[in-house]
């Protein structure tokens, strides 16, 4: 009885043994299946854990001896009831099998998280490449804005810039026209001091034809504003637009001319018969040549020309200036001047300084050189005066008009006067070129119904002047 007591206790002891080897197999199937499910959780769930922390989620396995202490104090159980409880999991076959399937389902699983890896990786590749197109669309669409805002900027600039210059134009326009509306008013006011005569028979006549303006200057020996004076002087003023000149051409008064009306006689003898009128009309006639404007200086209007200028500087001989004093003589007459005043020495020849009346004088001296020669003094006085003209008109600008406008007699109207006057600076700029008709070599000297006079190559003469006014060839 004891003894086969004895024998089931070592059964026992040999069966519990047996079981507790196998329970220690599967616990540490268990225990790796539950580490591989930690490690999974760490990996997609939460950072990597320390080794404490280890602790606290990897239960250690047990030593051997604790196990049998802890299934020893369990109640006794007989082999049968064992092999009942727990013959399915003891069986070979069956825990191969589990060890198997617990095999593949660890392999699978690591396939599972390899996979996971992989798709969590392109899901993070597809966001960083969504990202930088993201910043690339970003970066293209700044640009965008940035190239827009520019363009916008150039054209708001380009629209002040036009803006600043129509408002300039505008501006310039507004002060030209000013300009041109004062400037007018002031051509009235000077205009009223003037004598204007009408002159029918070329009211209709433009001032201006082909390019060129033809006023005939008339100088007379009258102290009154009118016609009954001598025709001193006989001067074509002409302003050439295609040759960007201003011609002063002297017609001299001995030239044997026919008058319409009059049959042949002096030049000058046109303008006693008729006046202005009729001494444009004969110049037309024998020299071809379009005039119908006029202006008439007194002896009174050419001294106050000359002396509102500043006077004149020319170089004189001996016997001119005794000439000057001579013809003072006869200017102090007509002006009521003491005898004597504003004579000469002779012995300054040379560079001399001339007043009003002392070039005047100079200007009617026909004992040197003829008649070519009074005409050449002339145009030398008028020269000087014409370049003077500007700095006077800024300077003495009221002495000047009250001298000569009151002893100017013309037939040009306001508005002529006013276009003039428009054009007046661009003027001031052209050549200035001295002349006289008839040129040499175009004429002889001739006594015509006992009066010396010179005979005209009129056909040389009008070629002459078509050339030199027209640039006709």
């Amino acid at each position: 009885m004891g003894r086969r007591t004895d024998n089931e206790m070592e059964q026992i002891h040999k069966g519990l043994e047996d079981f507790l080897q196998k329970e220690l197999q599967l616990y540490q199937i268990e225990e790796e299946k539950k580490r591989d499910t930690i490690d999974e959780s760490m990996i997609f769930s939460r950072p990597a854990a320390t080794e404490e922390e280890d602790r606290r989620y990897v239960r250690r396995p047990a030593a051997p001896e604790e196990e049998a202490r802890r299934y020893a104090r369990r109640p006794v159980r007989t082999a049968a009831s064992e092999a009942q409880d727990f013959g399915p999991r003891r069986s070979g076959k069956a825990g191969s099998d589990r060890v198997r399937s617990d095999r593949n389902e660890s392999d699978r699983r690591q396939q599972d998280r390899t996979k996971r890896r992989a798709e969590k990786k392109q899901t993070e590749e597809r966001k960083t490449k969504k990202k930088d197109s993201g910043s690339k669309k970003s970066r293209d669409s700044k640009s965008k804005n940035s190239k827009s805002k520019n363009k916008r900027s150039e054209k708001d600039e380009s629209g002040k810039k036009k803006f600043s210059f129509r408002k300039f134009l505008l501006t310039a326009a507004l002060l030209a026209a000013l300009a041109v509306f004062g400037l007018y008013l002031l051509v009235g006011a000077l205009y009223s001091k003037l004598n204007y005569v009408k002159i029918e028979s070329v009211a209709s006549q433009p001032m201006q034809e082909d390019g060129v303006i033809n006023i005939l200057l008339i100088g007379n020996d009258s102290r009154m504003n009118g016609e009954d004076g001598r025709s001193d002087a006989m001067i074509l003023l002409s302003v050439s637009k295609k040759t960007k000149t201003i011609y002063m051409t002297s017609l001299l008064r001995d030239m044997y001319v026919e008058i319409p009306g009059h049959g042949g006689n002096r030049l000058n003898a046109a303008y006693s018969y008729g006046g202005a009128e009729l001494l444009m009309e004969t110049i037309e006639q024998n020299f071809d040549i379009s005039v119908n404007r006029y202006m008439l200086v007194n002896f009174e209007a050419f001294a106050n020309l000359v002396e509102s200028t500043g006077g004149v500087d020319l170089e004189l001989t001996r016997e001119e200036i005794e000439y000057v004093n001579g013809y003072l003589v006869e200017y102090n007459m007509l002006t009521n001047r003491p005898q004597g005043t504003d004579n000469m020495d002779p012995a300054q020849e040379g560079m001399v300084h001339l007043n009003g009346p002392q070039a005047l004088a100079y200007c009617r001296n026909r004992y040197i050189g003829t008649d070519f020669g009074r005409t050449e003094r002339q145009r030398k006085v008028l020269t000087e005066v014409i370049k003077k003209l500007p700095k006077a008109l800024l300077t003495n600008s009221g002495s000047l008009l009250d001298g000569l406008l009151p002893n100017l007699t013309t037939n040009l109207t306001k508005n002529e006067c006013f276009l003039l006057s428009l054009s007046g600076m661009r003027y001031l700029t052209y050549d200035i070129v001295s002349d006289s008709i008839p040129q040499p070599g175009t004429y002889t000297g001739a006594v015509i119904r006992k009066m010396d006079v010179l005979q005209v190559d009129f056909e040389a003469n009008i070629k002459y002047l078509k050339e030199k006014l027209y640039g006709e060839k």
